[in-house]
């Protein structure tokens, strides 16, 4: 089967050694996502935004690979502070409303830097 991957340039890429996403026949697995944008985290402070942020990142991912948002199946949201479940929410919202895909948010300890608030990670079926 053919592997095709999206890279996006982060500097973690090579250094930790994945791609921004990866389709294999039909399958397509977004990374985890975070709102770095030239080095520097975009929205600092705002779940809202930095949510927006990722999820047109990994947007732009899926179509690369000949798919779009309606090709999602399951989102999971990894967040630093789950009081903050709407904000997160109300952006997962404004792209998913309509498509309404299978999702998980959790709590975790942390993410790779302070400000970074949510990391999200995405599975598609393409067609």
């Amino acid at each position: 089967m053919e592997r095709k991957q999206v890279f996006t340039g982060s500097p973690w890429e090579s250094t930790v050694g994945y791609c921004r996403a990866i389709r294999i026949g039909d399958r397509i697995e977004v990374a985890g996502t975070t709102a770095m944008k030239d080095g520097k985290v975009f929205g600092k402070g705002s779940p809202y935004e930095q949510t927006r942020f990722i999820l047109q990142t990994i947007e732009k991912a899926l179509e690369e690979l000949g798919a779009g948002l309606d090709n999602v199946v399951r989102t999971r949201m990894f967040v630093t502070d789950i009081s903050k479940w709407e904000e997160f929410g109300k952006a997962h919202g404004e792209f998913f409303k309509e498509i309404q895909p299978v999702a998980t948010m959790v709590e975790v300890k942390a993410l790779i830097d302070p400000d970074l608030l949510i990391e999200i990670e995405v599975e598609a079926a393409a067609p």
